[in-house]
C-alpha cells in the first residue's frame, strides 16, 4: 500500500521504482493513494493510466477526488479500480469499495478536520457484512491519527489491515493488533524530499508568514522519496502475519 503520490515527480518515481519493488518482494497486489497525482490536486484518466501501467491494481483517493471532473466517468465504470471515499453521499460518482475473489479494498474519509462528511464509523458495519470472507484492506484518508487508530481498534480481527493517508508524512508506528489487523497511522508520500508535503516550499511559507495564498506547485525533479508498507496475510485466517515499511529514495 503506497502513500499519496504527488504530481508528475511522484508519478515518475512510481514508474521508476514500483516494478522492481514488486519483483523483489513478490508482491501480488498493489494499492496506491492517487488523489494528488494530477498537478497535486485530483486525478485524471492520464495519471490513473500511469499508475496502472506501473503495476498498481487499485487506486484510492480522498478529499481532492472531485478536483478533476475528467475522472468521474471512470469512477462510475463497472468494477472500477479507482475508488472515492465511500462515506461521501451516494449520489456522488463512483464507489469506495472494490473486491474480487482474492481481496477487498475500502476507501474512507476521516470526519475530523476534513469538512462536512458522514462518519466513517457509521457505515463500516454494513460494508463489511456485504463482503465475502476475503482479506480486507482500508485506506482511511484522514487528518487525525486518533481517528485512524480508533477505527482500527474497533475493526481489529474483522479486517486484515487499515492504513492512514493524507498527511504525506510517514509514521513508524506500524504494528499488528492482537486480533490480527495491521495498522499504520500514515503511509507517507511519493514525492520530493526537499519540499513541504511534496510541494514547493515557498508557497507554504508565504501562507504562514503573511496569509498570501500562492499556487501550490508539486516539485517535479530532484531527490524523491517513496513511502509504502508491505502487508502479508494468511490465506486461511485472513489475518495479517507481517507489516513492514518499504521506503526508497531516487533521483528524478
Amino acid at each position: 500500500m503506497i502513500g499519496d503520490i504527488v504530481g508528475k515527480g511522484g508519478r515518475k518515481t512510481l514508474q521508476k521504482l514500483l516494478p522492481t519493488i514488486i519483483k523483489e518482494n513478490q508482491i501480488n497486489f498493489v494499492i496506491a493513494q492517487g488523489e494528488n497525482s494530477a498537478g497535486g490536486f485530483g486525478i485524471t484518466k492520464k495519471t490513473s493510466k500511469d499508475f496502472f501501467d506501473s503495476g498498481v491494481d487499485v487506486i484510492t483517493s480522498g478529499n481532492h477526488i472531485w478536483d478533476k471532473s475528467d475522472i468521474f466517468e471512470d469512477l462510475d465504470a463497472l468494477n472500477s479500480k479507482i475508488l472515492r471515499p465511500n462515506n461521501y453521499p451516494k449520489e456522488k460518482p463512483g464507489t469506495g469499495v472494490f473486491f474480487n475473489n482474492e481481496l477487498a479494498v475500502i476507501n474512507l474519509l476521516g470526519s475530523v478536520w476534513m469538512g462536512k462528511i458522514d462518519s466513517p464509523f457509521d457505515s463500516i458495519n454494513n460494508i463489511l457484512n456485504e463482503l465475502p470472507n476475503i482479506p480486507i484492506f482500508i485506506d482511511l484518508h484522514a487528518e487525525a491519527t486518533s481517528e485512524k487508530a480508533a477505527l482500527t481498534w474497533y475493526l481489529d480481527g474483522r479486517i486484515s489491515g487499515l492504513v492512514g493517508t493524507h498527511t504525506h508524512v510517514a509514521t513508524c508506528d506500524h504494528k499488528i493488533l492482537p486480533q490480527g489487523t495491521a495498522f499504520v497511522s500514515d503511509l507517507g508520500m511519493v514525492g520530493a524530499k526537499n519540499s513541504i508535503l511534496g510541494f514547493d516550499k515557498d508557497a507554504s511559507l508565504s501562507r504562514f508568514f503573511n496569509g498570501e495564498r500562492k499556487r501550490m506547485l508539486p516539485i517535479e525533479q530532484g531527490e524523491m522519496i517513496f513511502n509504502s508498507v508491505l502487508i502479508e496475510t494468511d490465506n486461511t485466517t485472513k489475518k495479517t502475519t507481517s507489516i513492514s515499511r518499504i521506503d526508497e529514495h531516487t533521483i528524478i
